[in-house]
């Protein structure tokens, strides 16, 4: 581990990843290099089909890149053995999407609390740590509450909550505002630009929201696979 690359959450070099459609190769990434920082609220925009969400699963480790080197936390994603990955992955990111992929069948807090019976963290620790998120996501009163007693906003929230529970160095949003309106997605990216700063966790997104954008402290523009613009936010 370099200390270059310890500056960074993410770091990419030279990234490129192809996907097989039946016989043929489609480059997703064609050739992106882009250094995220630590405790940033940082988006990647893009039309659909730019290849957002490829890139957003190189970072989270789901991927691994056809070419080039990516960079997570200060580690080399592409060294670590399949078993190291899962690991790595499951200490250090949190993730989030827009469909919620909550567990029906459990309350709110059996959601936020699954990671860390995943973790095998003794049971005090889980009761505290999962009773501390659901407090700081102002859902305490939905504890018990199963996702289909929730409104969209709510699963988000849960959601937000189960991703900060194990105290991830960074959490990866997809398009985490899209199946709610607009009010109710300004009040999210609110709560997790506030959850960023209180936990001092880096949060990259992938967007076309031009409301999500606002609170960016970098963007990243990309098309086509490939990085158009590297841009401070307005935040």
């Amino acid at each position: 581990m370099s200390s270059t690359a310890n500056q960074f959450a993410a770091r990419l070099t030279h990234v490129a990843k192809n996907y097989k459609v039946g016989t043929v190769d489609v480059a997703a990434i064609k050739d992106i290099s882009l250094d995220i920082p630590h405790n940033c609220f940082a988006m990647i925009v893009g039309p659909s089909g730019s290849g957002k969400t490829t890139l957003l699963n190189l970072i989270g480790c789901i991927d691994a890149p056809s070419r080039g080197t990516v960079e997570v936390c200060g580690e080399d994603i592409g060294s670590l053995s399949d078993d190291a990955l899962a690991d790595f992955r499951a200490r250090n990111i949190g993730f989030i999407f827009q469909s919620f992929n909550l567990v029906p069948v459990l309350s709110a807090y059996e959601n936020v609390e699954y990671p860390l019976l995943m973790a095998s963290v003794p049971a005090a620790e889980r009761r505290e740590r999962t009773q501390a998120v659901l407090a700081a996501v102002g859902l305490v009163e939905q504890a018990r509450q199963r996702p289909n007693e929730l409104s969209g906003g709510q699963k988000q929230r849960v959601a937000i909550a189960r991703a900060l529970v194990n105290e991830p160095k960074m959490v990866l949003a997809d398009e985490p505002t899209a199946n709610l309106d607009s009010e109710t997605g300004a009040a999210i990216i609110t709560l997790m630009r506030r959850m960023q700063s209180d936990f001092h966790t880096s949060f990259v997104f992938s967007t076309h929201d031009p409301q999500v954008m606002l609170y960016a402290d970098e963007i990243f523009a990309i098309r086509d696979g490939l990085l158009t613009e590297h841009k401070p936010g307005d935040h």
